[in-house]
């Protein structure tokens, strides 16, 4: 019998705010080098709250969030500041 697979989806589990914070916690914790898993973590709550809902409150086109957050993209952080601030979140020191 052969096996399927379908890809998984981090965004059907983010359904919650709080299951969204936890996420970008995680990834802020795992990953403090080059900071991949955060970005992707920022584009997985993005698309869970609606991308061109989060385009629109950061001021940025539709497209251009999906480049900056993609795989390959490399947003500057004043981008990364207005996702978050686009998600209602705050990045604080500890």
């Amino acid at each position: 019998m052969q096996e399927k697979f379908t890809r998984w989806d981090p965004v059907e589990r983010l359904v919650t705010e709080a299951d969204q914070m936890a996420y970008l916690n995680a990834s802020l914790e795992e990953d403090p080098g080059d900071g991949s898993l955060i970005r992707a973590a920022l584009g997985d709550i993005a698309r869970a709250r609606g991308m061109s809902r989060v385009s629109r409150a950061a001021g940025i086109s539709r497209e251009g969030l999906y480049r900056a957050l993609s795989v390959d993209g490399n947003p500057e952080f004043a981008t990364v500041m207005r996702v978050m601030r686009a998600l209602g979140l705050h990045l604080r020191a500890t």
